[in-house]
């Protein structure tokens, strides 16, 4: 964290701090060929409740931030894709901080391995209709910040027909079910 002394709009004198991060944040929103949404869960101790998220972890600044969503997907759910799209990048709290994100969708996931997730976390997955996913973030018990701008972009490329159309079939056909 770094001080700054500055002037504030009125002229007046004031202090202003910065945190700095390291990292990039990544995130991705998984969506295998059925137009289901992979989220993975845990206990949020800033908050003291628990949070359904798709998967995310952090990414050093002079790296591929893809290559550290490809291994945060792994590490959490044991999915892979062979097709990643960038669909967002995102300042997560430019009052305060230098944070930023970027945000990937992987099409077509499927399970390679078992979930390996690292030893300070305890993640439970879920495969959930997208569909349903949004009607979460309506009733607001999906909050995370990277995970409703993901799935909310992921939407709007739907409804705007930007994704392939075996996906858009699939995630409409959520819609349908429900």
């Amino acid at each position: 964290m770094t001080h700054h002394e500055v002037l504030n709009p009125a002229g007046g004198s004031g202090l202003y701090g910065v945190v700095r991060f390291k990292n990039c944040a990544v995130g991705v929103v998984p969506v295998d060929a059925d137009g289901f949404i992979h989220l993975v869960g845990q206990y949020r101790y800033p908050l003291g409740r628990y949070s359904w998220e798709i998967p995310e972890g952090g990414a050093p600044l002079d790296s591929d931030p893809l290559e550290h969503a490809k291994r945060e997907l792994l590490e959490e759910t044991g999915l892979e894709s062979s097709d990643w799209r960038p669909i967002l990048e995102m300042h997560l709290s430019n009052s305060v901080t230098t944070e930023h994100s970027r945000c990937y969708l992987a099409l077509d996931v499927r399970r390679t391995a078992p979930p390996s997730p690292d030893e300070d976390e305890d993640l439970k997955h879920r495969t959930i209709p997208f569909s349903e996913a949004l009607e979460e973030i309506w009733r607001g018990e999906i909050t995370d910040a990277i995970t409703v701008a993901g799935l909310l972009k992921l939407h709007a490329m739907m409804i705007r027909g930007e994704l392939p159309s075996a996906t858009l079939d699939a995630l409409r056909r959520t819609f349908a079910e429900a």
